[in-house]
């Protein structure tokens, strides 16, 4: 039976999840193992229910009972189920442009580096993207794609953060990911050489290839390394890599949003079928 809540303003403690505390003191709620993260819309919920994580507490407006929720309510009937008029829940900044759920959750165990590598003949590697969106539709297009992994250095957006899970459709739940934990780049990509990956940097100067070139689909491993918005990757990371690659571009444009530049990416090198 839902344990329904209603509430008539945002100031209750209990709501402090959904109205209060940034992303950053979700992540790092009372100890760093016991982090929140919240989902939006009944998609992305279900897709981190199936990976298993815990939910803690359900927001929403009571019309979506009987619509998109009400799998989600059978699933979390243990939970709180806090409830209120849309007006009220427009409080939340956003919230009034979502699909009218929200559920805070436990952040699941995290995994290694060595789990996400393990059996990988793709990996997308991720140096210092900050914007969620991208980040979201990143992991988007490696779940289309056929990328095996995502690997984030230290300053990378959180990909579990509201915005970019809900941009990845819940993909951030289906893709296996981790923090890259050694120095960056020469530690990280000298671990993932040891691995057996070629690291493909995609940037523009004067010793790129062209994404098209067919050696880049028959590397047996290959790990494709995006850069932050605007500037692109650090020097010391292409140079480290083992190829530099460009996108070929017309009428003088210089550069792709990163997550279109991924995409392309994805799709052009994916590993082609044996026969």
């Amino acid at each position: 039976m839902p344990n329904w809540i209603e509430i008539d303003d945002l100031s209750r403690p209990e709501l402090g999840v959904f109205a209060r505390l940034t992303e950053a003191q979700l992540r790092s709620r009372m100890e760093p193992e016991k982090g929140i993260f919240i989902a939006e819309s009944p998609k992305v919920i279900e897709l981190a229910l199936d990976a298993g994580c815990q939910p803690l507490a359900l927001l929403m407006e009571r019309s979506k009972a009987d619509g998109p929720a009400r799998e989600l309510i059978c699933r979390c009937a243990d939970v709180p189920l806090y409830t209120a008029d849309r007006e009220i829940l427009a409080g939340l900044t956003g919230f009034a442009l979502t699909r009218g759920v929200l559920c805070a959750m436990r952040r699941p165990q995290p995994r290694t580096m060595e789990e996400v590598c393990r059996g990988a003949r793709r990996l997308a590697i991720l140096e210092g993207i900050v914007d969620a969106t991208n980040v979201g539709a990143i992991f988007r297009s490696a779940a289309a794609l056929g990328v095996d992994g995502v690997l984030l250095t230290s300053t990378c957006c959180d990909p579990l953060r509201r915005r970019a899970a809900r941009v990845s459709m819940g993909t951030v739940f289906q893709i296996p990911w981790a923090r890259i934990p050694l120095s960056w780049p020469e530690q990280g990509l000298a671990r993932l050489q040891e691995a057996g990956f070629r690291t493909a940097a995609l940037a523009l100067n004067e010793r790129s290839i062209s994404i098209e070139d067919p050696r880049l689909a028959a590397e047996a491993r290959l790990a494709l390394v995006l850069g932050t918005e605007g500037d692109g990757l650090c020097a010391d990371t292409i140079a480290h890599c083992d190829w530099t690659v460009r996108i070929p571009m017309s009428h003088g444009v210089d550069s792709l949003n990163v997550a279109a530049a991924a995409a392309l990416a994805f799709w052009q090198t994916r590993p082609k079928a044996t026969t």
